[in-house]
Protein backbone atom coordinates (compact mmCIF):
# COMPACT_ATOMS: atom_id res chain seq x y z
CA UNK A 1 0.00 0.00 0.00
CA UNK A 2 1.00 3.17 -0.93
CA UNK A 3 2.15 5.90 2.14
CA UNK A 4 1.46 9.73 1.42
CA UNK A 5 3.68 10.47 3.92
CA UNK A 6 0.97 13.24 5.37
CA UNK A 7 -0.07 13.34 8.65
CA UNK A 8 -2.35 14.89 11.31
CA UNK A 9 -4.24 18.45 10.20
CA UNK A 10 -2.28 17.83 6.38
CA UNK A 11 -4.15 14.72 5.80
CA UNK A 12 -7.81 15.64 7.19
CA UNK A 13 -7.38 18.58 4.81
CA UNK A 14 -6.17 16.44 1.83
CA UNK A 15 -8.97 14.20 2.75
CA UNK A 16 -11.45 16.18 3.03
CA UNK A 17 -10.68 18.32 -0.42
CA UNK A 18 -10.67 14.74 -2.13
CA UNK A 19 -14.02 14.13 -0.59
CA UNK A 20 -15.30 17.28 -1.95
CA UNK A 21 -14.14 16.22 -5.31
CA UNK A 22 -15.89 13.21 -4.92
CA UNK A 23 -19.13 15.24 -4.50
CA UNK A 24 -18.50 17.71 -7.22
CA UNK A 25 -17.83 15.09 -9.81
CA UNK A 26 -21.06 13.10 -8.48
CA UNK A 27 -22.55 16.02 -9.19
CA UNK A 28 -21.39 16.91 -12.73
CA UNK A 29 -21.55 13.66 -13.98
CA UNK A 30 -24.60 11.64 -12.35
CA UNK A 31 -28.28 12.67 -12.63
CA UNK A 32 -29.46 10.60 -10.12
CA UNK A 33 -27.56 11.99 -7.33
CA UNK A 34 -28.51 15.49 -8.67
CA UNK A 35 -32.27 14.70 -7.96
CA UNK A 36 -31.53 12.41 -4.85
CA UNK A 37 -29.57 16.17 -3.60
CA UNK A 38 -32.66 18.43 -4.38
CA UNK A 39 -34.92 16.16 -2.44
CA UNK A 40 -32.36 15.86 0.49
CA UNK A 41 -32.51 19.97 0.37
CA UNK A 42 -36.08 19.97 0.76
CA UNK A 43 -36.39 16.72 3.33
CA UNK A 44 -33.33 17.32 5.67
CA UNK A 45 -34.63 20.53 7.08
CA UNK A 46 -38.39 19.05 6.55
CA UNK A 47 -37.22 16.01 8.87
CA UNK A 48 -35.92 18.54 11.03
CA UNK A 49 -39.01 19.80 11.34
CA UNK A 50 -41.28 16.99 11.52
CA UNK A 51 -39.10 15.05 13.67
CA UNK A 52 -40.09 14.81 17.49
CA UNK A 53 -37.25 14.46 19.57
CA UNK A 54 -33.98 13.84 18.37
CA UNK A 55 -34.13 9.89 17.66
CA UNK A 56 -37.18 10.84 15.12
CA UNK A 57 -35.00 13.47 13.87
CA UNK A 58 -31.89 11.56 13.26
CA UNK A 59 -33.97 9.09 11.88
CA UNK A 60 -35.52 10.83 9.38
CA UNK A 61 -32.41 12.76 8.29
CA UNK A 62 -29.77 10.16 8.60
CA UNK A 63 -32.04 8.56 6.00
CA UNK A 64 -32.06 11.04 3.46
CA UNK A 65 -28.04 11.03 4.34
CA UNK A 66 -28.43 7.17 3.83
CA UNK A 67 -29.31 7.53 0.67
CA UNK A 68 -27.11 10.03 -1.14
CA UNK A 69 -23.81 8.06 0.60
CA UNK A 70 -25.85 5.08 -1.60
CA UNK A 71 -25.82 6.72 -4.61
CA UNK A 72 -22.37 7.94 -4.46
CA UNK A 73 -20.97 4.11 -3.87
CA UNK A 74 -22.99 3.48 -6.83
CA UNK A 75 -21.53 5.81 -9.49
CA UNK A 76 -18.06 4.90 -7.90
CA UNK A 77 -18.44 1.14 -8.99
CA UNK A 78 -20.18 2.24 -12.37
CA UNK A 79 -17.19 4.57 -13.09
CA UNK A 80 -14.87 1.58 -12.37
CA UNK A 81 -16.70 -1.03 -14.56
CA UNK A 82 -16.95 1.45 -17.33
CA UNK A 83 -13.53 2.50 -16.79
CA UNK A 84 -12.55 -1.29 -17.67
CA UNK A 85 -13.85 -1.84 -20.82
CA UNK A 86 -16.85 -0.74 -22.91
CA UNK A 87 -17.65 -4.90 -23.66
CA UNK A 88 -20.22 -6.73 -21.88
CA UNK A 89 -19.38 -8.80 -19.22
CA UNK A 90 -21.16 -10.84 -16.72
CA UNK A 91 -19.31 -9.68 -13.89
CA UNK A 92 -19.63 -6.04 -14.98
CA UNK A 93 -23.73 -6.21 -15.12
CA UNK A 94 -23.62 -8.05 -12.02
CA UNK A 95 -21.95 -4.95 -10.30
CA UNK A 96 -24.06 -2.82 -12.07
CA UNK A 97 -27.13 -4.11 -11.02
CA UNK A 98 -26.14 -5.00 -6.97
CA UNK A 99 -25.26 -1.14 -7.05
CA UNK A 100 -28.76 0.07 -8.52
CA UNK A 101 -30.70 -2.30 -5.91
CA UNK A 102 -28.12 -0.99 -2.95
CA UNK A 103 -29.74 2.71 -4.07
CA UNK A 104 -33.56 0.86 -4.06
CA UNK A 105 -33.03 -0.74 -0.66
CA UNK A 106 -31.61 2.85 0.50
CA UNK A 107 -34.82 4.80 -0.87
CA UNK A 108 -37.42 1.80 0.83
CA UNK A 109 -35.37 2.81 4.11
CA UNK A 110 -36.00 6.31 3.63
CA UNK A 111 -39.85 5.63 2.80
CA UNK A 112 -40.33 3.02 5.32
CA UNK A 113 -38.72 5.35 8.41
CA UNK A 114 -40.71 8.55 6.95
CA UNK A 115 -43.77 6.54 6.33
CA UNK A 116 -43.96 4.75 10.11
CA UNK A 117 -42.64 8.44 11.65
CA UNK A 118 -45.06 10.57 9.96
CA UNK A 119 -47.93 7.60 10.33
CA UNK A 120 -47.72 6.48 13.76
Amino acid sequence: MAYSGNTGLTRIIKAAVFSWQGFKAAYKHEEAFRQELLLAIVLIPLGFYLGQGGVEKALLVSSVILLLLVEILNSAVEAVVDRFGGEMHELSGRAKDMGSSAVFLALVYLVLVWGLILIF
